[in-house]
């Protein structure tokens, strides 16, 4: 992974930082794996605006991603590692030897010509590969990771994410996660062993507004410049500060939790993320 920085021959470009793409090996996406993405540009099916600050944007097809790798027991080899307009992770193509192909979420090391594997015993520790968190060592980094057994991964999925494996106890593994909050989570969920690709995506900088209309983002008017009546931060005489930071409905927006008391995963919060 790497990033470049541009040399200011515009104004657009001063301040740009831009992915190497280093680990990428084709732009040519596999037909078979992906399908047509719609835009609603934030409409309802009245046409009426439902939802601000969408709209535009580059058109894109979604990649069908593997999320689950229920295809145990069958070595697979790593064709291709790709960008995902979807996702800030990068993906990778595999053909597993009955000839199936599929995406998954690359690891951070992940290499074209890589053999990888999943399932619940006989698969090795290694990057790339899925397995229960059962099966794991202790101390494992971790990514991809199951929250119910059977309902594919749904945590640390995002560019150079990842979750320590701290302990398990019983039927639950104990697994620190990128918000610092440590957790238990049920052992017989998969997971699969590696952070993820494309560390350093926090890296990058856009340089102009106009890369976010690229991506379908429009512009959004700041609160404190609104009229009362719009927003609660908003009004006051001169350039007035607006007050304590909250949404537009009125929930505070720094420090307030939103959790709910009695939601029943509770439990299984070991610690909370810090403040």
């Amino acid at each position: 992974m790497s990033v470049r920085k541009l040399k200011p021959i515009t104004s657009a470009q001063r301040f740009r930082v831009v992915n190497g793409f280093d680990a990428i090996t084709t732009d040519k996406p596999e037909k078979s794996l992906i399908a047509p993405k719609k835009r609603s540009g934030g409409r309802n099916s009245q046409g009426k605006m439902t939802m601000r600050h969408i709209g535009g944007g580059h058109k894109k097809k979604y990649r069908i991603i593997d999320f689950k790798r229920n295809k145990y027991d069958m070595a697979a080899e790593v064709k291709t590692i790709e960008y995902d307009p979807n996702r800030s992770a990068f993906i990778a193509l595999v053909e597993y030897q009955d000839g199936e192909k599929r995406y998954v979420i690359a690891q951070n090391g992940l290499q074209v010509g890589q053999t990888i594997s999943s399932g619940t015993s006989g698969v090795a520790p290694e990057i790339g590969n899925s397995m229960p968190l059962s099966q794991i060592p202790l101390g494992t980094i971790i990514s991809c990771i199951e929250l119910h057994p059977g309902q594919g991964a749904n945590i640390a999925r995002s560019a150079g994410t990842f979750v320590q494996l701290m302990a398990r106890d019983g039927k639950y593994a104990t697994v620190k996660m990128p918000s610092g909050e440590t957790r238990m989570i049920l052992a017989t969920c998969m997971a699969t062993i590696g952070a993820v690709s494309n560390s350093d995506h926090q890296l990058i900088v856009s340089g102009k507004a106009g890369r976010s209309r690229w991506l379908g983002r429009r512009p959004r008017t700041r609160p404190v410049v609104m009229n009362p009546v719009d927003h609660p931060m908003g009004g006051g005489e001169g350039r007035a500060s607006g007050g304590h930071p909250r949404s537009r409905k009125g929930i505070p927006a720094k420090g307030y939790r939103t959790r709910t008391k009695t939601k029943a995963s509770g439990k299984l919060i070991v610690e909370r993320r810090k403040k």
